[in-house]
This record gives structure tokens, sequence and C-alpha cells, in this order.
């Protein structure tokens, strides 16, 4: 046997047995050792954290990153593929905390630093080995044995060096400013951290619109009268009212004082708002009267409030009133005296609220600058703690202080309360329960919006102040934005709209980050911050340790073991960089001073944004790769669309800070992976599909294709199984088919294409035509690869198997195969099949490479023209522009589309394709529209089974249409219209409407305006003619005869014959070229039908006798119309 056959499809059994094939033969190596010398195709692997378990969306994030580095290795490109680990960052210490049953505030007196270290180092890897894994199981090729580790110190060293040089740009700064902090997490975010999709969270949260009292003797004059007067402000975090030290109006918004009732006390208030908020705020219970005398008829038993608005004045008549501290558990430690007053603000709007906006400087970035431009400014709600630092009224870990009295200990948000201690009442609603009572809370509902919560914790952020180093972004945004514009963003849209406009209006990046786990900020700094070093390298560090030791701040270099230029891993395994080591590094300053280590550690994604310069210890070592550009920028990067907040940003930040270049050429960001009802995967929701069950049940080919052909990449996909079962069952098992057809008949012919190429001029129109299509088809998915578009890729390749090579040209050569001697037309068709095969396997190797290696392996084991090992080493199909024939294609195309039409007409009628039928009848507009149906006009009736195309031009007369209106395009866009359209549309003749079909589009006058209508926006129908069905497709009308004689109908009653005699000569066992003799039992429906078409019969089933007999004992029953009878058959 030249070709091996298999009796069932297992896609399951085929990645695993190739996978061991790969393994045995170092078909991966190969396939980069094989391109030695070549052109480079450089690929950036994003880290994965090893701590978690992969799920089914990495198994399409990885499908991605696999198919462009095989391709391009098939088109001669050398593609190196280093993985890595990203060990670093809140995922790992957050896991240890909860395998210790530890917080933050734990580590260094339950645990020490070193320790917890020690820890998170094992719990990083912990699960590496199920990644790798999955990685070989699904086929996805990147160099595990030598992955980049961001713990190592070699890496960590890299990561130092970039940070030098930033600092050496005086792009690093150091800043006391409000920045997000997760208290979950006990460390600072950054911007780019905080806009993770899925960070903000609508929640909905007690909101108090509160009223602060003003100072009397500040007020003007217009505002002095008898009673109190109250600002009013709304906030939606209560919990900041205690540290409020400002009201912020907008100078030019009308502001109204207006007369009314507290509705919680029922006292007599005169409130200040913004004019254009009024009725937001006296809304409900409230109503408007026209005087102030109105007012006193109220009474608290009354169910509606009465308010007057009183008089109107400007945001500026307003500044500088002082007022009445709110809730007055703490003062402001510095100039106190300058707090709880009026100042304005441009970011003041009236769009909700009051149009005063409640100030607190300590909890808010707007807030606090506002308060510092004020004049005098105004200071911020710091108290001292036990050590004498300045410090906010709430703690690190999310607590009011002691100075917050009845409410110290107490977590400002119930998120940060274990499940089991969650109070009833959240400090929210205790205050405003307090402010109720006390008449300062003028208004308490629910309010729903959306609030931020860490990427990590998925618990509440804070604004909190800060003291964070920060890199100045702000200095070189410009230049990452015009990078941008050379870099190849699929979708173009997330490049120039989601990143793009991050770009423009990127922040300063928080550096800092609280921790313990992760790589050290390498800057030292004098206790009075005057003197600064950024350490660069471990053999930096070693010599200002020396001087260290010379001042006698040291006694010894804790990395002394450690030799310079030897860049062995035994020499750096020797060092740690970690914070528990460098932590007792003090240092020496120019001026004599002890330097100590600035405590924090560097935000993680400065360590992934790190990899393609730190993955080969640049610049220490591979120097070349990089400042030669052998391994810089990336040609392709992929990972989901929300690292263009994470990964992408910073490959670009860094790239454009220190090297002001771009870090990749082209990226793809996929979408996320959802269930097939669209809805977030998750364990919580038992919707979560678990990758290696699926790629056990389904294979990896059949899981890969179908998460590409569904939808493209940068699209959400609604995973379903029953789809992967479908494209199991629709392309692979066409495939499969269509493989197994053509070893059925070439091991019986014994074909192994040692025979000559047959010239394509030599070869029937037939296999002309497929080797178009599929050259077509190889320009195109080279095309499309090249353009980093999968999903055409595949659905192209899946078209072309399923709908043109199976559906058509295997169906329309079969008799070429099993019939004939093996000549001339047999061996071309077996030559064309073979090269078809062949050739799919190569196009779609880089999706499907499990079942595509096993496919050309067949195909080319026993062929002694292939000599290649695998799939993946051979080179990308290159199209043969020669064997294209665009009218060819066109020719065959009208056959489809009228075979389909006709088709589609017998099934409407419950016609089987068995049964003969007289003739079709196609209008044709033009000479080459009639040549090319006449040129196809045979193959067309074989398949459809009829006698006669009759070709009618100019035949309106005969085929009648209608057309009408498409309501659901043309509604949107002229819906006020209509009506007129109608008419208008209803006047059109059989010559208009044919126009409109041949060229797509019409110009209609309605209401004697020009509007040029598309032809999809109108329904164009033909009306049956009495005997005939009626069917089109655009500008294709077919119709056809359903009359049918006795003659067609015993011509359809000899082929149903033909199709039970060769189920039964294949449910026999018997081989293809077995010759029979046919016994059937006499009906008088029958005896014509198989007189008149006998030899038809003996033919196709390779009878050398066929009788008819009275009684028939032995045979098999067989039913079809009304038809019922015995058939039996025998070899010879």
């Amino acid at each position: 046997m030249i070709f091996p056959d298999y009796n069932n499809l297992n896609l399951s059994k085929i990645g695993e047995e190739i996978l061991s094939y790969w393994e045995d033969n170092n078909i991966f190596e190969k396939s980069v050792q094989s391109r030695e010398g070549a052109k480079p195709y450089i690929f950036f692997e994003g880290p994965p954290s090893a701590n978690g378990l992969p799920g089914i969306h990495h198994v399409l994030a990885r499908t991605i990153k696999d198919i462009f580095p095989r391709y391009k290795t098939m088109k001669g490109f050398q593609v190196n593929r280093k993985a890595g680990w990203d060990t670093h960052g809140l995922p790992i210490e957050l896991g240890v905390e909860k395998k210790l049953g530890i917080t933050k505030e734990d580590i260094g007196s339950k645990i020490s630093v070193e320790d917890y270290n020690s820890e998170c180092k094992k719990e990083v890897m912990k699960y590496t080995h199920i990644w790798n894994d999955l990685t070989s199981k699904m086929g996805y090729w990147v160099n595990m044995n030598d992955p980049y580790i961001t713990y190592e110190s070699k890496y960590m060293e890299s990561v130092w060096w970039l940070l030098k040089q930033i600092f050496n740009k005086n792009l690093l700064y150091k800043g006391y400013t409000i920045q997000p902090y997760s208290p979950k997490a006990g460390t600072g975010l950054s911007s780019h951290e905080l806009n993770q999709p899925g960070t903000y969270q609508d929640v909905t949260d007690t909101t108090v619109t509160a009223q602060f009292k003003a100072v009397e003797n500040s007020l003007p004059s217009f505002l002095k009268i008898k009673s109190p007067v109250y600002f009013l402000a709304w906030t939606t975090t209560p919990w900041t009212l205690p540290s409020n030290t400002a009201l912020t109006v907008g100078l030019n918004i009308e502001y109204v004082l207006v007369q009314s009732y507290n509705q919680y006390t029922f006292e007599f208030t005169n409130v200040i708002l913004a004019k254009a908020l009024v009725t937001k705020q006296f809304s409900g219970k409230y109503y408007e009267v026209d005087n102030g005398v109105e007012l006193d008829s109220f009474s608290k038993d009354d169910k509606k409030i009465p308010y007057f608005i009183h008089s109107s004045f400007k945001g500026k008549d307003l500044v500088n009133i002082k007022y009445e501290q709110l809730l007055s558990y703490a003062l402001p430690y510095n100039n106190p005296e300058n707090a709880f007053r009026v100042i304005a603000g441009d970011f003041v709007t009236t769009e909700d609220g009051t149009g005063i906006v409640h100030t607190a400087p300590t909890f808010g970035a707007d807030d606090a600058l506002v308060a510092k431009q004020a004049v005098p400014e105004i200071p911020p709600l710091l108290v001292k703690d036990e050590n004498d630092n300045l410090v906010p009224l709430v703690d690190l870990q999310g607590k009011f202080r002691p100075e917050m009295k009845e409410f110290a200990g107490k977590f400002v948000k119930n998120e940060y309360y274990t499940d089991n201690n969650i109070p009833e009442k959240s400090i929210d609603v205790e205050l405003a329960i307090k402010l109720k009572i006390e008449n300062k809370a003028f208004k308490v509902e629910k309010y729903k919006h959306s609030y931020p919560n860490c990427w990590r914790t998925d618990k509440p952020i804070l604004y909190y102040p800060l003291d964070s180093w920060f890199i100045k972004v702000s200095e070189f945004k410009e230049t990452m934005y015009d990078l941008n514009k050379n870099i190849n963003w699929k979708p173009k849209s997330t490049g120039e709209g989601r990143f793009g406009n991050w770009l423009e209006n990127a922040n300063d990046w928080n550096l800092s980050r609280s921790r313990f786990w992760g790589i050290p900020l390498p800057i030292w700094r004098t206790d009075d911050g005057k003197e600064v070093i950024c350490i660069g390298s471990i053999e930096e560090l070693k010599n200002e340790m020396q001087k260290s030791i010379s001042a006698g701040f040291m006694q010894d270099d804790i990395y002394n073991e450690f030799i310079v230029n030897d860049f062995s891993k035994t020499n750096y395994d020797r060092v740690d960089l970690h914070k528990n080591i460098v932590d007792e590094i003090i240092l020496c300053s120019q001026n004599g001073k002890k330097m100590f280590r600035e405590s924090d550690l560097i935000d993680v994604w400065f360590d992934s944004g790190s990899m393609p310069y730190a993955q080969w210890h640049y610049p220490f070592e591979n120097k070349s790769l990089i400042d030669d550009n052998k391994a810089f920028p990336a040609d392709f990067i992929a990972e989901g669309v929300d690292q263009t907040r994470g990964w992408f940003y910073t490959l670009h930040a860094i790239g454009t800070s220190v090297f002001n270049s771009i870090a990749y050429k082209n990226v793809v960001s996929n979408g996320l992976v959802l269930d097939k009802n669209g809805q977030k995967m998750s364990k919580r929701l038992g919707n979560a599909v678990d990758p290696f069950t699926t790629i056990a049940n389904f294979g990896p080919d059949a899981t890969r294709w179908y998460m590409i052909s569904n939808s493209n990449p940068w699209d959400n996909l609604k995973f379903d199984i029953n789809g992967i079962e479908e494209v199991k069952r629709k392309f692979f098992g066409t495939l499969y088919n269509t493989y197994s057809f053509f070893t059925l008949y070439a091991n019986i012919d014994k074909f192994n294409y040692s025979e000559s190429e047959i010239i394509i001029t030599d070869r029937p129109e037939i296999d002309r035509w497929i080797l178009s299509e599929l050259n077509t088809l190889i320009k195109n998915v080279d095309k499309f690869y090249s353009q980093y578009e999968p999903t055409k890729v595949a659905r192209g390749i899946s078209d072309f198997t399923v709908e043109i090579l199976s559906n058509w040209y295997v169906r329309l050569s079969r008799r070429r195969f099993w019939k004939g001697e093996y000549e001339l037309d047999k061996i071309s068709a077996y030559q064309t099949l073979y090269t078809c095969l062949i050739t799919i396997s190569k196009l779609a190797a880089p999706i499907a490479p499990f079942f595509m290696d096993k496919l050309f392996l067949d195909l080319t084991n026993n062929v002694s023209k292939f000599n290649d090992q695998s799939v993946h080493l051979t080179n990308f199909p290159t199209c043969n522009e020669l064997l294209i024939d665009s009218n060819l294609e066109r020719k065959m195309k009208y056959a489809q589309k009228i075979s389909s039409l006709t088709l589609s007409l017998r099934a409407k009628e419950k016609i089987k394709v068995r049964q003969p039928l007289n003739k079709i009848m196609i209008p044709v507009s033009n000479v080459d529209q009639k040549n090319e149906i006449e040129a196809v006009s045979d193959l067309i009736k074989n398949e459809v089974n009829v006698k006669e195309i009759q070709l009618l031009e100019g035949a309106s007369d005969i085929l009648v249409k209608k057309i009408k209106p498409n309501f659901k395009t043309l509604g949107p866009k002229h819906g006020r219209l209509m009506k007129e359209i109608s008419n208008v549309v209803s006047n059109l003749n059989a010559e208009e409407i044919k126009k409109l079909e041949q060229t797509g589009n019409i110009e209609l006058v309605v209401n004697e305006k020009s509007i040029i209508f598309e032809i999809d926006d109108f329904e164009i129908v033909s009306q049956d003619i009495e005997g005939w069905l009626v069917a089109h497709e655009g500008a294709l009308t077919v119709a056809l005869d359903i009359v049918i004689d006795k003659n067609l109908k015993d011509e359809g009653i000899s082929r149903e014959f033909v199709s039970k005699i060769q189920t039964m000569r294949k449910s026999s066992g018997f081989e293809v070229t077995d010759r029979i003799n046919i016994f059937i039992q006499e009906h008088s429906s029958i005896t014509d039908a198989i007189e008149n078409n006998i030899n038809y019969i003996k033919s196709e089933t390779l009878a050398k006798d066929l009788k008819i007999l009275e009684e028939l004992k032995d045979g098999d029953e067989i039913s079809f119309d009304e038809i019922e009878t015995k058939i039996s058959i025998n070899k010879i």
C-alpha cells in the first residue's frame, strides 16, 4: 500500500502521534536550524505567570502566536522563539499570602522578607509543568528549554541598566502625589494598570449632599440674612468628608440661594447651589413657590416641602467665604487657618451634583491640584502618626485612624472586610446617618456609578497620597505617539483609537511598588534627598560598595564571590538582587554621606516591557542582537487587547525612552474568549472550559481551526464546543474523506507520482480549472498570512476544500478514478488531486500543524520525489500565475451558481436529483455571459440532471420580475420618504430592474430629489410560470421545468436502482473492481424502466447480467417512492 488508509478520523490520536514524531525527530529544532543564515523574523513571547493555571483563552492567544512564526519559517525566514516566565508582582505575592494565611503587614514580623521571597520563588513556578504540557499538546512551538525568567539575576541586571538610561536622561523623578492605591494589595498602581479592561465596575453607593455652614462674618453683604447659610456639596465617597478642607466653585457658573426646609430635621435652611441643578436637588417631595411668605405655612406633617429661589450670583462672588468644618475629628497639621474656605476651579461643571465640589486634597488628584493653586494654599488634612510622619485619616490598609474616634479601625469600604466580617452598615451609611442627625445632610440616596477596582485583587482602589518614583512620560509621549504610526496594528482601530488616544494623553508612569517580591529600584539616596545614585549593573554596585567599605559604612562586599565579566550561569547564581539582599547595602555619597536604597520595587510591567533586551542580558551580552537589529524590534507580537494598557504600552514606552525606537512592527491584539452566550468565563459561573479536556476530546487541530476560523482574532470569541464538532466534521472530515477517496483508487492503480508531470495543456478542462482555483487560493492565502489575517486564511482554505475541491471537483471527476484504463486522463486526475491535497497540507499547516503534517507524511512517505521529514520543513507554496485562468474560474462559478439555484428548486418541490427533468431556462444579458454558460452547459446538465439548458436573450416577457423596497436597509436611511420611495419603485419596468441587477445601483427621483440606491435596498423576486419554478441570485435567474413525463420517470427509477445496488455492493464488502450479476423481483412499475435503461444500469454497477424474476426468495427488500421490491446481487 503506497498511501496509508484509515477506518475513521481521530484527530486526538493524530495529535498524539505527530507530537511524538516531532519530539523523536527534533522537528521544531530542525525548523530553526534549517534556516540558519536566513533573514531573521523576530518574535517576542509575552511572558505568562506560571503560578496560575492556563485556560481556554490561552489556547487562542498561543495559537495566534504560533501561526505566523510557522508561516514565516516556511517562507524561508529563521524564527527563533524564546519562551519566558513573568515571575514577579502581585499575582505571586497575593497567592503566597493566601497560602501562608498572612497579610502584607505580617511580612517582616511574622515572616522575614527573606523567607517570604523564598516562598514566592517556589510559588511562581508552581504550574510550569502544566503550562509546558499545554504548550506541547496544542502545538505551540517555542523554546521552553532556554526561557528567560524575570527573577534571574541576569534579567534583573538588564532591567537595572535600562532604568539607569532613563535616569541619565533626567526622565526619572520622585514626587509626593495622589495616586491610585490598592489597600488589599498594599501598593500604588500606575495609570495604565488602572485602565486594564474590567477595572472600572458599576457599583451602587450611598451618596450624600452635605450642608456646609458658612461662617457669618465671612459672607458678602448680599448673603447676610437673618438665618444661617449653607453650601451644598455632593459626594459619592462620604468617607472622604472628614478630610474635606475646601469647597470648589466655577467662577462663571450662576449660583442661587434657595430657602426651604431640611427633609430630615425639618429645620428652616438657606442653601447655595448651581442654578442649573436646583430642579435636580429639589426633586421628589419638594415644590417651588413664588415668594418667601408661602414658606411660613409649612408644617413637618406636610407631604410636600416648599422651596423659594431667593437670589442669584456668580461663583466668583463666593470665593474666599469661610465655612465651619463639617466633621471636626482632626485639623490639618500644617496651616489649618487656611482651610475650610471656598476656592475656584475650572473642572467644576453643572452636569450633576450641586455645582459645588467637596474638595479633599488628601484623596483626589484634581482636589490636590486646585488646593495647591489657591492663594493662600489650601492644606490637605494630614495628621502626625506615632513616628511623627504626616499621614491621612485613612491608613494604608484602608481603615480610619484613631483620630476618627467612634469610626476608628473601621474599613472605609465594606469590600475590604473578609466575607464573614462584613458589617451591616458601611462607613458611608454610618456617616450619612450622623450627618442627618446633625442637620448636615441635605439629601442621602443610593447612586449607581462606575468605580475603579484593583486589576489583581478585584477590590476597590483609593486615591491616596504616596511618595513615588515616576518616569516622566510627559516628556516623550509625543515621540511615542509619532512612532506608533509606524506600527501595523490588527485591528487598525486599536492602534489609532484605543492605543493612540492613550499615548496622546499618557500620564507620568508611577514606577514604585510598596511590595517585597520584585526587582528593587536600583536607587540609593542620602537622608536629606540631595544626593542620588542609580545603579545600572552589578559591576557598578560592587564598585560603589568598595567606596562604602572604605568609608566604614559596610564591612564587606556582599557579592565578593561574583566575578565581573564572567557571564556564566554559575557566576550569576552567586548573586541575588532581590529586596532582602540589596536593602542591606549602604552606599557612600560623593560628600561622604550614607546612602540608603529607596525601599520600593519596580512596577512589574517594567519587568515584562524590558524583555526584548533583558532576555538576552543586553548590553552585557549579545550586544549586536539589539544594536544591529538582529533581534530587535520584533516583527510580530500578539497578546490580549487588555495589553494596550499593559505589555504593549510598556514595550513601547521603554523602546521609545531608551532607544528612540518602536519595539515591535506588527501586533495582533486578540479579543476575549466568552462562553457561547457571550458571558465571561469563570469557575464561579460554571461556564469555564478546560483546555486539556477540549484538546483530548477534539484534538488540537480542530480546536485551533475553530478558534481562528470562527471570528477575527481581535473580536470576542463566543466559544461553543458544538462549533469545534462542526469544524471537525465539515472541514477535517471533508479533507479526510477526500484523502480516503484518493487513496482508495490510487492504491488500486498503484499511483505513486512516478510518471512525468502532465503538462497543463494536456489536462482536461476540469483539472485546469481546479489548478487555477488552487493557485488563486495560494495567492490569497499567502497575502492573508502576510497581512496577519488568519481568519481569512482558514475560511479560504475551508471553502476551497469543502465547496470547490470536494463538492465540485471530486464529485464531478469521480468516474475518472474508478473507470477506464490507467492512461493520460486518469493519471492527470491523480496528479491533480494529489497536488491539491499536498498543497492544502502546506497552506493549512501553520493553523492545523498536526493533521496537516500527518496528511503530508501520508502523501509523501512512499513517493520518491519528496524527502522532507515534515510539512513544517518545506517551503510555502508559490502561486503560478500562468495556471490561473480567470475566465475558466468565472465559467465554473456560473456552473456552481446555476446548479445551486436549480438544486434549491428541486428541494423546494421535493424532486430527487436522481429524477431527470426536461430543461432549465436562463435569461442572459450579453454574448459573453451566454458563451460562458454554454461552455459549461454539459457540466450543469449532469450536475442537476436535466436534459436541456435554454438560454433566453431579451426574455423579460417570459420571466417576469417584481421589485419592492427592502425596509430593513431603507428605513434607517430614508424613513420619512418610505411611502414616496415605494410609489417610485412600484413603477420600475423590466428594463430598469434588469439594469439594477447588472450595475448594482440605480438613480431614482423621489420628491424632486435625485437619490442613488444600492441593489441591497430592494427585494427582487421572479414570478413562477405554470409548470415551472423560478429562483434567482443577484442578476442570475433560473427557471426549472418540473413536468415529469413517462420517459423521465423511467429513467429516474433506473437511477434509483443504481443507487440501491451500489449501496449493496459496499455493504457486501465487494471491491470496486468486482463484477456482479443482478436479480430483481418483478413489479408493475419497474419493468419498462429497467428494460429501457438496462445497459445504463449494468454499466454503472459493473453488472455482467441483470434479470427480472417473478419471485425472488433471497434478496434485500428495497423501497422508494411507491415501489417495493427485492434485489439480489452476487459476485462473479
